[in-house]
């Protein structure tokens, strides 16, 4: 929850953390970017595009050649991204 602060920014930082400490190395898991993104498509009854790209994630994490290092592999975020890419 954020308090009530001007600060909107700060306060997020408190409650989710940003890694600072990966920034620009590409090592960051964008999963839940993906699936975030399906379902915004979902929401907006693109349903057809939200399921190819969440099945596209979860068979990659499955298959677990080009898992990201905080899911036990590793692969760079762009690595995992790119098997993502080819699957669709």
């Amino acid at each position: 929850m954020i308090g009530i602060r001007e600060d909107i920014g700060q306060a997020g930082i408190l409650v989710h953390g940003t890694a600072p400490d990966i920034a620009g190395l590409d090592l960051a898991n964008p999963t839940a970017l993906l699936l975030s993104a399906v379902m915004m498509l979902r929401h907006m009854e693109l349903n057809s595009f939200g399921d190819r790209i969440e099945t596209a994630c979860l068979d990659v994490i499955r298959e677990g050649r080009h898992r990201t290092g905080d899911l036990g592999g590793s692969a760079k975020c762009s690595e995992f991204t790119d098997a993502i890419c080819e699957k669709l």
